[in-house]
């Protein structure tokens, strides 16, 4: 017998399961954040639920947002159940579950004056995002806000209801100018260098597009903290929901699962007050870069290096490719060669211990992340958490052979086909365009690097495009895993 998850059962949830221990009734919303996602649900919303059990802060719950008519199916699943999420965290020997009840409300997504509406009231003072790369309206070879993008110049026309983030951010702001209600904090929470730089960019970018004085007016009093987040959070399927049910005796519409792991580096830079969240294990400090790199280029360069050759040897799970000693070597060896020698000393961190935390965090054989997931989109990831290094390298005058062969499995996966002959479904929102040039460069490597937007220079240097020839050439004759062989070998 399971008990389906609603505010009417949290008086009986299953013995196994801990439910919020504060009352839900008294909380008031403080937050919006467009972006609710499995990766919100298992971070910010855990860390604000965290908070609420110590009794405090409970002016800051969360209302959620969006832009996107594929966000309304996520809605209807968390309405029927009163906004309420299951997450559970998985590792070796340990598994629990909770009720997080930190958001009351859900307003629908695409509906911009209702959100707009939400973000002029004084009570809101925050805005936060995970909306992932793609959201930002980032070129990606130069790393900054393209005010040249469609989306982008329509919602800068005179009357335009807005349809994107940052056109509902300005909107609210504007109103909050006009009633003379100070600016809310504009926090992102996705995982892209300088979060919140890039934020204020596209904001500020867009403003620029409309009126000069209110881009000033936005620069000079509106916070955009940086943020480092980290918590590997799959997707959620079948397999999630039917553990949950068979294990804890729990039916959740979207439950998260996740691993125990979680960190928040957040520059203390707010507008209008924040949650106390130093309480509850956030680490507020005054530059957020030093923590953000080591993790960006270990750990999602590290997702990088195992995801493609991974998913041309059809491997499934991420855990499955750490069991791979191909892999696993590939990952040590690259790591160690030419990644965590470019990343500088780090406050109170040994970069050799976090990398193993990093190595036993893939290895985790509970969490059920996908290997196709790692190799998502990466023409947005790439250009963030690899072409850098890389950059780094050859500035250095160090060798490359290991990054180099890193983006010829990302070129060799992105020509559609595994080494077995498998179909590889597309996984980039640019996949057409990635399929065609990498069949190009199966005879021209070159071409794969002339894809300026996302190598830019790197893709010019001598160095890296006889270092990136080398390797598709060895690829394409050889297969993978002799590949990965003569690389380990050092060899290649």
């Amino acid at each position: 017998m399971t008990v389906k998850l609603s505010s009417s059962s949290l008086a009986g949830l299953p013995p196994k399961v801990a439910g919020p221990n504060y009352d839900r009734s008294a909380l008031k919303a403080g937050i919006v954040h467009f972006g609710v996602g499995n990766f919100h649900r298992s971070h910010q919303a855990v860390y604000l639920d965290d908070l609420f059990g110590q009794g405090i802060g409970h002016d800051w719950a969360l209302v959620g947002a969006g832009v996107f008519d594929g966000e309304k199916i996520g809605r209807g699943k968390l309405e029927e159940q009163d906004w309420l999420t299951t997450v559970v965290e998985q590792d070796e020997g340990h598994m629990s579950a909770r009720v997080t009840g930190a958001m009351i409300d859900f307003l629908m997504p695409g509906d911009a004056g209702a959100i707009i509406d939400r973000l002029a009231d004084p009570a809101i003072r925050i805005v936060s995002l995970t909306i992932t790369e793609g959201g930002y309206f980032i070129d990606p070879a130069s790393g900054v806000f393209n005010p040249t993008h469609p989306d982008i110049v329509a919602d800068a026309q005179p009357g335009a209801t807005p349809k994107t983030v940052f056109g509902i951010i300005l909107a609210g702001l504007v109103r909050r100018r006009e009633d003379g209600i100070v600016p809310f904090t504009v926090m992102s929470c996705d995982n892209i260098p300088h979060n919140g730089h890039v934020t204020s960019d596209g904001v500020i970018g867009l403003a620029r597009l409309i009126d000069e004085d209110l881009a000033n007016w936005v620069s000079d009093k509106v916070a955009f903290p940086n943020a480092m987040v980290d918590r590997i959070t799959p997707a959620t399927s079948d397999r999630e929901r039917k553990i949950l049910a068979d294990d804890f005796g729990l039916e959740d519409n979207w439950p998260v699962f996740c691993e125990p792991f979680r960190q928040w580096v957040l520059e203390d830079h707010f507008t209008d007050g924040r949650p106390a969240l130093e309480k509850v294990g956030v680490q507020f400090v005054k530059d957020v870069a030093p923590y953000e790199l080591m993790k960006i280029r270990i750990l999602n360069g590290g997702h990088a290096t195992i995801a493609y050759p991974a998913g041309l040897m059809d491997i499934h799970f991420v855990h499955e490719a750490m069991q791979e000693p191909l892999v696993r070597g590939f990952l040590d060896k690259l790591e160690h060669d030419e990644i965590i020698p470019t990343v500088p000393p780090v406050p109170d961190t040994v970069l050799e211990d976090y990398y193993q935390l990093i190595e036993k965090r893939f290895s985790n054989p509970k969490i059920g992340d996908t290997v196709r997931r790692l190799c998502l989109d990466g023409s947005n990831r790439q250009p963030k958490f690899i072409i850098p290094t890389i950059a780094d390298r050859l500035k250095a005058g160090k060798g490359v052979a290991g990054l180099a062969l890193e983006s010829a499995l990302w070129c060799r996966y992105c020509f559609g086909t595994t080494d077995s002959g498998a179909v590889i479904e597309p996984n980039d929102p640019s996949w057409d365009r990635l399929k065609a040039t990498a069949k190009a460069a199966k005879d021209a490597p070159a071409a794969w690097l002339a894809m300026d937007d996302i190598y830019g220079d790197v893709g010019r240097a001598a160095a890296f495009v006889e270092a990136f020839a080398h390797a598709l050439n060895v690829l394409w004759a050889n297969g993978t895993r002799t590949t990965l062989t003569r690389y380990l070998a050092s060899k290649l």
